[in-house]
């Protein structure tokens, strides 16, 4: 999608962890940060990231004995601000967000996808791609 520039929050204390995913995938099978599958960006500042995303960010506050871990989850809008969905505090963060990411990834998959005129791209489909991808909008088209 298009990318537009975004102000990626940073939650946690800039001595401890702190880094943001724009999530694809979420693997039901873990319960750790690492059910979120998807590219890292860096925290606190602008990042390029394709509208409809969805991110999430993580940060730890507090002691290094005792780091308080928060995540929270957002989506990217069109106008260049994100949307806070979503947050939990502790260490079951990342199962408590886990249902709320994978319901906006579904959103976002259900979401039209931003149609664009003819391009020069087109060309290099088959007509066989052509037409199942106008059967899929459902437009017939006699061979």
């Amino acid at each position: 999608g298009m990318e537009l520039p975004f102000d990626i929050p940073m939650l946690g204390d800039e001595r401890r962890k702190n880094w943001a995913k724009v999530v694809h995938n979420v693997d039901p099978s873990k319960s750790s940060g690492w059910a979120y599958e998807g590219d890292f960006i860096a925290v606190g500042g602008i990042q390029d990231v394709a509208v409809g995303s969805v991110v999430l960010v993580y940060g730890e506050r507090g002691s290094r004995t005792n780091p308080g871990p928060e995540g929270a989850v957002f989506t990217a809008n069109s106008d260049g601000t994100l949307s806070r969905h979503g947050e939990a505090k502790g260490r079951a963060w990342a199962r408590t967000l886990r249902d709320d990411v994978q319901r906006l990834l579904d959103d976002a998959a259900d979401r039209p996808v931003e149609r664009l005129e003819w391009g020069p791209q087109l060309g290099r489909y088959t007509d066989d791609a052509l037409i199942e991808e106008l059967g899929r909008r459902g437009i017939d088209v006699a061979r």
